[in-house]
């Protein structure tokens, strides 16, 4: 029971951590990029 209420919860949770992965690393990349243009 524990598990399934872990895996429900995680699985949102995740999904929206890896989200907001994927916007830190896009704001990482233009930061770069205009660093590297400049």
């Amino acid at each position: 029971m524990s598990d399934g209420g872990y895996s429900s919860c995680g699985g949102g949770y995740g999904h929206g951590s890896s989200f907001a992965l994927i916007v830190v690393l896009f704001i990482l990349l233009i930061i770069v990029g205009t660093a590297f243009v400049y």
